[in-house]
């Protein structure tokens, strides 16, 4: 049984069929639709509902109710919970991955750096829950102990922001590991982020394959992954992987698991950040370095009581893998949690591309779990030809419906820091990666929309349907309305025309795929034309058009001290009620969104004369939370 959902439901379930292995999916109510429909349930050979992934009793009794021989927990959710691990064992249930014993010590920040220490392996300086914030020095790093993926993180650069931070990461850690217990820590700025991939059987053999570098993140989640790490050398490597293995031959580690460290680009000095004690998203990039090695493969037989079957002399290095995550976030735009229908979904293919994703046509993306949509992988035989192909992949990775970050990741990849990997972990806090703007996707959209509006083509032609002839001269042009009106001549393939004086000819137009030759250069771009918007994806990024008069502006104007719902999401605190008094900058409350929290703040100083969040609510984007009249306005 695999206790999770989605790609790495799938990636799973992959495997196992391969193997023969019969599977059993887990599902709730939340991420269903129409019953049964979620992509990891339909690829598994047998299904049981349960009303939480986060629930172990109930998870536990589900395995136990469907006879399952061995638990696979992919990542987040009970992943990293000794308890589950426990609760595995006690029901005589197999756990893919290490002892609950094991789990505890590794799974868990606090207890992992002890014993990283109790090891000799460096770590970062830390300062007690207990010390007077006042004697810390900032910037600080405030974390949960247990979990990972960036959640329950605040980076503080003052002893006034530290309690606040310290509740909200508590709150985050306590929703999404069910465990509010914090570290807090010296914060690096520009160190590099490396990590080790361990192997270890219950023979007491234990191999590395190789290294990943995640410096790419934003707020301390991953956005680009790759293997190897390009900035370290041999000697580097040999230091960090032997660290990595040292760690876990002492704790005798079965299984799967990462050993994340920082390193310091300028010194070359390295420091023990983490375990986790299970398979990470970015696997994907290890096993394309690794010819092809099936890590999920390896968990099985070793869970199974098989020796590794590898030895470390038998590994090596094969070209250059890169992965990027595809989330339903508007990057763009605050990079806040997108939900929606997708109605298009392409995702790319081609040699040395790789995608795992559980994200089709018509699903229905909440904001009840994890943002990610899948991740597409790219592999060559060395860094620049693997990035290049990472940027065409990107290119031909489309979601309509609601917005996703590919266009972020697009232009990430082709910027010239990713290029000279020269990103730190901060990178992405320090600097904005420019939008593309939409005029040639607005040509995609003019253009479409008038080769529909053609005789014959779309729906049925209709007496009054304008066909362009003129007694004398050149078919009529056509008049697009857009956002703005667009002007385009000669809708036709093949044929030479202009779209807002724009030169384009058309080459193709099938399955909402449509490629236009624009000023003498060829462009390729997804494009859902609808009765009142045209959706086109262009290089990854979703551009919506719609015409000015159908869907009039109702919600409160700019500036009027009202405070919407940034996104759809569940009202996770309501801290002021009406006649309340507050700053610009005061929390009003938070929402929660895809177990992210987000701070709803008073626009200006004034007083609060609505209240209309209710804690535990789901909102819709743009509901109406809060109202603060401001000092000038009373």
């Amino acid at each position: 049984m695999v206790a999770n959902r989605g790609e790495i439901a799938l990636r799973v379930f992959r495997t196992a069929a391969r193997l023969g292995i019969r599977t059993v999916a887990i599902h709730t109510d939340a991420e269903m639709s129409g019953g049964a429909s979620a992509p990891h349930v339909l690829a598994a050979d047998d299904a049981v509902r349960v009303g939480s992934y986060l629930d172990v009793e109930e998870v536990v009794a589900a395995a136990v109710r469907v006879g399952a021989d061995a638990v696979h927990p992919g990542y987040g959710f009970l992943s990293e919970r000794s308890a589950f691990a426990a609760a595995l064992e006690a029901a005589g249930i197999t756990l893919v991955g290490p002892s609950a014993q094991v789990m505890e010590q590794m799974g868990r920040k606090d207890l992992a750096r002890d014993l990283a220490v109790t090891a000799g392996v460096p770590v970062v300086p830390a300062y007690g829950l207990d010390d007077d914030p006042a004697d810390l020095t900032y910037p600080v790093l405030v974390k949960a102990a247990a979990g990972g993926g960036g959640k329950g993180m605040r980076v503080v650069r003052s002893a006034a922001e530290l309690p606040e931070a310290r509740a909200a990461a508590a709150r985050e850690a306590a929703s999404a590991f069910g465990d509010d217990t914090l570290l807090v820590e010296r914060y690096v700025e520009r160190g590099r982020h490396i990590e080790v991939q361990v192997l270890g059987d219950t023979h007491g053999n234990v191999v590395h394959l190789f290294e990943r570098d995640c410096s790419t993140q934003r707020r301390h989640q991953k956005v680009l992954e790759e293997a190897p790490a390009p900035t370290i050398d041999a000697g580097l490597r040999h230091r960090i992987t032997s660290a990595a293995v040292a760690l876990a031959e002492q704790v005798g580690y079965v299984g799967a698991g990462t050993v994340e460290f920082l390193l310091d680009a300028d010194t070359g000095e390295f420091y023990f950040l983490e375990m986790n004690t299970r398979l990470q998203v970015e696997h994907p990039v290890t096993e394309a370095i690794t010819g092809g090695l099936d890590l999920v493969e390896l968990q099985l037989r070793v869970a199974a009581g098989e020796p590794l079957g590898i030895a470390q002399d038998e590994l090596w290095i094969t070209g250059h893998a890169i992965e990027a995550r595809v989330y339903a976030e508007d990057a763009f735009g605050g990079f806040l949690p997108q939900a929606g229908r997708a109605e298009i979904v392409r995702w790319p293919s081609g040699p040395g591309i790789r995608v795992d994703h559980a994200l089709e046509d018509g699903q229905v993306v909440s904001t009840s779990y994890d943002p990610m949509l899948g991740k597409v992988i790219a592999h060559g035989p060395d860094r620049e030809s693997a990035r290049r192909a990472l940027l065409r992949a990107l290119d031909e990775t489309a979601v309509t419906g609601l917005t996703t970050n590919t266009g972020f990741l697009r232009a990430l990849v082709a910027g010239e820091e990713f290029r000279d990997a020269t990103i730190d972990t901060a990178w992405l806090d320090r600097h904005e990666v420019p939008a593309p703007g939409p005029d040639e996707a607005r040509l995609f959209a003019a253009w479409t929309s008038a080769f529909l509006l053609a005789p014959g083509v779309g729906s049925a032609p209709h007496p009054f349907q304008a066909d362009g002839w003129r007694l004398s001269g050149p078919p009529a042009p056509v008049l697009v309305e857009l956002d703005r009106p667009v002007v385009v001549t000669e809708a036709r393939l093949g044929v030479p025309g202009t779209v807002d004086g724009v030169p384009v000819t058309a080459v193709s137009a099938a399955r909402h795929v449509v490629v236009l030759e624009i000023e003498g250069r060829r462009r390729r771009a997804v494009v859902d034309a609808r009765a009142h918007t045209v959706e086109v994806v262009l290089d990854g990024q979703r551009h919506v058009f719609t015409k000015p008069d159908v869907l009039a502006d109702t919600g409160p104007a700019a500036g009027d001290g009202t405070v919407v719902a940034p996104m759809p999401g569940t009202v996770l605190d309501v801290r002021v009620e009406v006649g309340h008094r507050v700053a610009a900058g005061d929390v009003l409350g938070a929402l929660e969104a895809m177990k992210m929290e987000f701070a709803l703040t008073a626009p200006y100083d004034g007083t609060v004369t609505a209240v209309e969040a209710v804690t535990g609510a789901q909102v819709a984007l743009g509901a109406r939370l809060f109202e603060v009249t401001g000092t000038e306005q009373a």
